[in-house]
């Protein structure tokens, strides 16, 4: 059975975009959000958070290595992969 993974972005309390890797969206939204042992300590201070923006990986390797990548941008730049994948959503 071949797991998908996902990159996320999660808007935070204070505007600001905490990016990471699972195979559940759900359940790690939740842990950030109210989970101080499994929740990041970079989102424990900025709650509430939300999903702003996620893709699929085939797998963690591939997740990690995007991950990686969408840290590298800047804010402006993934303010715009937000807007975009919200207007992929409503269309």
């Amino acid at each position: 059975m071949t797991t998908n993974w996902y990159v996320y972005l999660l808007r935070c309390a204070d505007n600001s975009l905490y990016t990471g890797v699972t195979i559940d969206l759900n359940r790690r939204v939740n842990e950030h959000n109210t989970s101080n042992k499994l929740g990041a300590k970079y989102t424990r201070v900025r709650r509430p958070v939300e999903l702003a923006f996620w893709e699929t990986q085939p797998d963690r390797q591939k997740a990690c290595q995007r991950e990686y990548q969408l840290k590298q941008l800047t804010k402006p730049a993934k303010e715009l992969l937000v807007k975009r994948h919200r207007k992929n959503l409503s269309t």
